[in-house]
């Protein structure tokens, strides 16, 4: 399958000769009586102490279970937000502790500390009987968790045999808990990551057509690898989102107080030209929904581009444009949806991006959702059970998009 034939590739990506290499999954191992390390994605979002969204902890449950079924000894690690290397309180997997009981329906042993691995969580792990789960505190109350430091790889590796990283969302950093620890022990890909990876590369690499990508959100710098890959594979690419104003500007128009990266316009341009020449139908907003704040949105409106106020900004895209891209997504068999159209968050500029989400749910392609604030909005517009897979990784899957490779995906065993 894709992840575990295809996910090295040679040359500038890292891998050697160019030969294809066969990555370990969970079920090549042999893990009853053993400890198994599983690195997981718990950095779920959090409002005073709850959990507001458990979607990154019910992705990693096959896994876990899958494990405990095989009576493995399983202790699992994540990180929670950014506390920069030192104990902070608000920073303490202690609620998911509570809620991963509820989801497996079996006690989880959790030692609140100030620091992830030590002395007395190794002798823990080692006391876990056949089936028992174990949660380390966060993994970034170490300084030395994003600095891939060897030795507090090493003191992570302790608590196990074997290493399994079901973690897609961090699979694009090199850190101690994926990639330090996968070079000292026998490592496997979880269901999850496998799912991941398979989902995205294989239909990236043998796409059915018609194929559309949908790309928004603010900055044209954050995809242009995004875009100069699928160049190379789409039928059409759909831009939304603030990142549409530059390619706007680059065609010509005003576009009033809209954010603009003008040091990206003459890229724009070039990208423009590049999707000509790849004869790929690069499909711009038609008109805009305006207003002059975005804060205290007052006379809100939706004109064309070319009456476009100059003291508005654009903040979605319009009906025309909704109609125009929906179209184009009806007749896909594939779609790839990274990025939302407008400013979301706010319901006075959520309807494009609503619409887009219906439009690919209601189509009869493989949808695929590429993390971050594309799966908040599909999640958000009550969607997200009628598209075919939504990515627990936004950085993860659009690195993926770039054609780059995931040095938690490649530090992984090879078979």
């Amino acid at each position: 399958m894709g992840l575990f034939n295809a996910c090295c590739r040679l040359g500038s990506n890292g891998c050697k000769s160019g030969k294809i290499k066969m990555k370990k999954r969970v079920t090549d191992l042999k893990v009853e009586g053993r400890r198994v390390l599983v690195r997981v994605d718990f950095n779920v979002p959090m409002k005073d102490g709850e959990i507001t969204d458990d979607f990154r902890i019910r992705s990693s449950l096959k896994t876990i279970k899958y494990l405990i079924d095989q009576k493995a000894r399983v202790i699992l690690m994540s990180h929670l937000g950014r506390p920069k290397g030192e104990y902070k309180k608000e920073f303490s997997l202690a609620p998911v502790k509570t809620r991963l009981e509820e989801l497996l329906g079996q006690d989880v042993v959790f030692i609140e500390a100030t620091t992830p691995a030590d002395e007395l969580t190794i002798a823990a792990s080692e006391n876990l009987k056949n089936g028992e789960v174990m949660l380390l505190e966060n993994t970034r109350f170490s300084p030395g968790e994003e600095k891939n430091d060897p030795e507090f790889a090493k003191l992570l590796a302790k608590h196990a045999d074997y290493f399994v990283n079901d973690a897609f969302g961090t699979a694009h950093r090199a850190h101690a808990s994926n990639v330090g620890v996968s070079e000292l022990m026998p490592s496997a890909a979880g269901f999850l990551v496998a799912k991941e990876i398979e989902y995205i590369k294989d239909n990236l690499d043998n796409p059915k057509r018609p194929f559309v990508a949908i790309l928004g959100g603010a900055k044209v710098s954050d995809k242009i690898g995004v875009i100069e890959n699928l160049l190379n594979k789409v039928n059409a690419i759909l831009i939304g989102g603030a990142m549409a104003n530059t390619f706007l500007k680059a065609n010509g128009y005003d576009m009033g107080k809209s954010l603009v990266e003008d040091d990206k316009v003459e890229l724009a341009k070039s990208l423009i030209e590049k999707a000509k020449e790849a004869r790929v139908d690069l499909v711009l907003p038609v008109d805009v929904v305006v207003s002059e704040s975005l804060d205290k949105p007052k006379d809100v409106e939706t004109v064309l581009l070319e009456d476009i106020p100059k003291d508005t900004m654009a903040l979605d895209i319009g009906k025309m444009t909704i109609n125009l891209f929906a179209d184009k997504i009806k007749k896909a068999k594939l779609v790839i949806w990274n990025g939302p159209m407008g400013v979301f968050e706010n319901e006075k500029f959520s309807k494009g991006t609503f619409e887009i989400a219906k439009a690919v749910a209601e189509s009869d392609a493989i949808s695929i959702i590429g993390g971050g604030d594309s799966a908040l909005a599909v999640k958000l517009s009550g969607y997200e059970d009628k598209v075919s897979h939504v990515s627990t990784g936004g950085g993860a899957s659009l690195e993926m998009m770039e054609g780059k490779e995931l040095p938690g995906i490649a530090a992984i065993s090879d078979k």
